[in-house]
């Protein structure tokens, strides 16, 4: 996905980094939809789902869904999601996440976006982002029509 802001560097994106928790499940369950999408996308995008697995269920929930799943062990989650999306080549991760672990993988990445879904946002988190929504779904809306971005980022 390559995009201009206006007043802002140019955007290529070429990898989707996801938490898991709260970001593309609700209480450990994959919310409906996000499957369809990250397979729909795939062939445009690399997805990865980056996360501690709070409730055991991302190998499960993710099979057969074409992204690389990344379970992280507790203890500095927030720098490990950081040095992910670093060596991924940060100007080329659009980062999506809700949590305090989270604040950094998204203010590393190219474009950031916070989610505040059921289970909430940390406000470090949303203080991170470059953009902040309220459905999963709407992130993949920024990359069937990536214009959506230039309204809400340029300056």
């Amino acid at each position: 996905m390559q995009v201009t802001i206006p007043g802002q560097a140019e955007l290529d994106i070429r990898h989707v980094v996801f938490d898991y928790n709260g970001t593309l499940a609700e209480d450990g369950a994959l919310i409906p939809g996000v499957a369809q999408q990250i397979n729909h996308f795939a062939p445009q995008f690399t997805f990865h789902v980056i996360t501690a697995d709070t409730y055991g269920t991302v190998a499960q929930a993710l099979e057969g869904v074409a992204c690389t799943v990344h379970v992280i062990p507790n203890g500095q989650q927030d720098v490990s999601k950081h040095q992910y999306v670093e060596q991924l080549g940060k100007e080329h991760v659009l980062a999506v996440g809700n949590g305090n672990n989270d604040k950094l993988m998204l203010q590393t990445a190219a474009l950031g976006i916070a989610l505040i879904q059921a289970e909430g946002a940390a406000v470090q988190a949303v203080m991170a982002a470059d953009v902040v929504c309220t459905s999963v779904l709407d992130v993949f809306g920024y990359l069937a029509t990536p214009t959506r971005l230039v309204a809400t980022l340029r300056n």
